[in-house]
């Protein structure tokens, strides 16, 4: 168990960086997830700390001890691959204490340890079968239960549930969450899914084109989003967007969309934006912000003809058009609406975000 901090990480080829000056400090039994889009230089990050990839400029400090020239296993790190890495000719014991015999740890130590992570990982009927006679969910709480025998400071996941079916990953990311917390150790956990980031981490590093884009609370990044970007990227179904221009006299703002559409800003908003009047923005608004409830107070009633319903059992998702962007919104299924059909909807205005049209940074934080 350890602190894990990185300080200004690059990685270059050639002359293209995909790593751009990381920096960044995880705290000891910290779950931190990455996500980011493919080519945001996540993994490659994660491979750095894992010393799998040569680090270009920076440190790269654990438990007060820089790495950068360690070789991965004097890293005192464990890491669960996507692709499991399990050895097909040994059984699940075997694969598990592979790495204590290596390190020539006392027989009777290493059945001890066989013994807990099996039975953590509830695996202790297929100790004797090999990976080949294994789900793709066994073999990954093999791949789990030889990174937990170790004892590492740290845990690496590099995009460890991409390969199995949608409900083996809800289930196995319920594992995982459960594990850190009996086990709790320094974990750094990579993937693209930004559901699996929201619902396992203490913290969300967002990153894009190399850079950290934010960092913070899954239910900070939600909220609070300092960047288009991360506004887009974290939530799903996505929040919409649409280009606008905020006016106001001084004494109330309003949201003016493309096609003349006026959004009143409620005045509890307002003391916020009044130094941006004037500004072209990008207006954002989360599907769960635009109800059926448009008398609501701090709700701006429209009417939208519906393009396209998804009903998902909970909610239904509701597809329309405005001022020329199409639009999601989740409604109640009892609704029931059709395509074609005009339907009244609010807009919550209370839950909007405003971002700058030229840099994507919140008005909030410019």
């Amino acid at each position: 168990m350890a602190r894990l901090e990185l300080k200004k990480v690059i990685k270059s080829y050639g002359i293209y960086e995909a790593v751009r000056g990381v920096d960044l400090d995880i705290a000891d039994n910290e779950f931190v997830v990455f996500v980011g889009p493919s080519g945001c230089g996540k993994s490659t990050t994660l491979r750095m700390i894992a010393g799998l990839e040569h680090i270009t400029g920076g440190e790269i400090v654990i438990g007060g001890k820089v790495v950068n020239r360690l070789q991965p296993g004097e890293r005192d790190i464990a890491m669960v691959f996507q692709n499991y890495a399990l050895y097909p000719h040994m059984t699940v014991a075997e694969n598990i204490s592979f790495c204590l015999e290596q390190q020539r740890v006392p027989k009777a130590e290493i059945q001890a340890r066989i013994r807990r992570a099996a039975e953590t990982l509830h695996i202790e009927t297929l100790l004797d079968r090999r990976p080949g006679q294994l789900s793709g969910g066994q073999r990954q709480r093999v791949a789990m239960g030889r990174a937990i025998v170790r004892n590492p400071k740290v845990f690496l996941f590099d995009e460890p549930l991409s390969n199995l079916d949608a409900q083996l990953r809800v289930q196995m990311r319920t594992e995982i969450k459960r594990l850190h917390q009996i086990l709790p150790t320094t974990t750094v956990y990579v993937t693209h899914d930004q559901i699996e980031a929201m619902t396992m981490a203490d913290r969300v590093v967002v990153m894009n084109a190399g850079l950290v884009e934010q960092s913070g609370p899954p239910h900070e990044l939600y909220h609070r989003p300092l960047t288009r970007f991360v506004a887009k990227f974290i939530g799903s179904p996505a929040m919409n967007f649409m280009p606008a221009r905020l006016e106001g006299d001084g004494s109330a703002l309003v949201i003016v969309l493309s096609d003349g559409t006026r959004l009143n800003m409620p005045a509890e908003r307002e003391k916020a934006y009044r130094n941006h009047a004037g500004r072209d923005v990008e207006f954002g608004i989360r599907p769960e912000a635009i109800t059926g409830k448009e008398n609501r107070p701090g709700t701006v009633p429209i009417s939208a003809r519906v393009d396209l319903v998804e009903p998902l059992g909970a909610t239904t998702m509701v597809y329309f058009d405005l001022a020329g962007e199409t639009l999601c919104a989740s409604i109640d299924p009892d609704l029931s609406p059709k395509a074609g059909e005009i339907l009244p909807l609010g807009i919550d205005m209370m839950r909007m975000h405003l971002f700058d049209r030229e840099s994507g940074r919140s008005l909030d934080s410019v």
